[in-house]
């Protein structure tokens, strides 16, 4: 039987599968996955259901609908000073994982390099694989989580033209980390001039903490294209609703594969999407989630320094990524399924998440402060008992 080789060389979601395997215990806390505990704002929700009622239910354009692309073209001026032609610069994706795809299968070729600053998300990885090309990993677990400019000029240097994309996740999935405006200025300093492409995956841009969010594309703008989308930012994760924009001659040939590959996104989620994002109350929808997850880190993150983990200080997203105690094992993954069976708590193992790591958990805070509190409880409890 005929099986793509590619295909085949890949494993199932590392996340899901380690999120399958402590899901059988009896009375678990679940702080796993990416998935807000938001319900969708009620005004999100109707619009959704008068696209229903009044017959939406055609063709929309690939690219997405004129009024989402509008939404969004509103969206990021609002909210990043960046402008993008509704038209050419804007495409509607089925979420961001398929804007991770996309752009990937359209701007990668067989044997290109891909630099990725690690830990990572694990979806990036068995994309690039599929797409034919090679992750170039940098461990950034000794430069606070981010990559510097003095590890990307190396990479640069030691790969040259084989080195095409650069990936970009921030604020960051695993670890909450986010760049500041003049980190990002002096990345887009070392890559001006270039022929690389970057991919900024800037899903949790609207929740940042300390500061606003900046994006590459404010100081790269014609090599840069952006993936977001209303899933963190709205609670939408259902409504599988992402869009990239960027530079057209960047977003032709991802347009090309997006049309052969999804045709177009759902009609209802789309006007729902374009309420969320371009409406004022969607805004304030946002900047709440935003204020209970700030709450919620910030009973978190000393709560679990005062158990003895390190945590670097997530500024946006909703994980920490906390280094394990030394008095542990030191097998995040082992630790990870223990902590999970005697605890009853099920966190994800920082290995997962590649090179920088090992040795860390990651812990989501999409739930409500009660679970937060008892998650603290049992660890603190484990703890003394391990």
């Amino acid at each position: 039987m005929g099986v793509n080789k590619r295909v085949a060389a890949i494993e199932p979601n590392t996340i899901r599968a380690f999120d399958d395997q402590t899901s059988g215990v009896t009375d678990i806390l679940k702080l796993t996955l990416g998935e807000p505990d938001f319900s969708v704002p009620q005004h999100v929700k109707q619009a959704a259901i008068d696209s229903i009622n009044s017959d939406d239910s055609h063709y929309a354009p690939s690219k997405g609908s004129v009024a989402l692309r509008k939404a969004i073209r509103h969206f990021m001026i609002d909210r990043y000073d960046l402008s993008y032609d509704a038209e050419s610069e804007i495409i509607v994706t089925l979420g961001a994982t398929e804007g991770i795809y996309d752009t990937l299968t359209a701007f990668v070729n067989d044997g290109d390099k891909v630099l990725l600053p690690a830990p990572n998300f694990s979806m990036y990885d068995p994309t690039i694989a599929l797409a034919g090309g090679e992750v170039v990993y940098v461990d950034t677990s000794k430069s606070d989580f981010l990559l510097t400019p003095a590890q990307l000029q190396a990479a640069i240097d030691e790969y040259g033209d084989k080195l095409t994309t650069v990936l970009l996740n921030y604020p960051s999935n695993p670890t909450g980390i986010t760049y500041t405006a003049e980190q990002l200025a002096a990345l887009a300093e070392i890559l001006q001039g270039t022929d690389i492409t970057v991919i900024a995956d800037e899903i949790y841009a609207e929740l940042t903490y300390d500061a606003p969010h900046y994006s590459i594309a404010k100081f790269l703008p014609s090599q840069t294209v952006i993936l977001n989308g209303v899933s963190k930012s709205h609670a939408m994760t259902g409504y599988r609703i992402g869009f990239i924009v960027g530079p057209k001659e960047l977003l032709a040939p991802v347009a090309t594969l997006h049309q052969f590959t999804v045709t177009s996104a759902s009609n209802p989620a789309m006007a729902a999407a374009a309420e969320a994002l371009g409406s004022a109350q969607g805004k304030l929808d946002s900047k709440g989630m935003r204020e209970a997850y700030r709450e919620r880190r910030d009973y978190l993150v000393p709560a679990l320094r005062q158990l003895g983990f390190e945590i670097p200080q997530p500024t946006g997203a909703f994980y920490v990524f906390a280094k394990l105690p030394a008095n542990v094992n030191q097998d995040d993954y082992e630790f990870g399924l223990d902590l999970a069976k005697r605890g009853k708590v099920a966190v994800i193992p920082g290995s997962i998440f590649n090179i920088g790591g090992e040795g860390y958990i990651r812990i989501s805070y999409a739930s409500s402060m009660d679970v937060l509190h008892e998650a603290v409880r049992r660890i603190g409890t484990f703890l003394e008992n391990y």
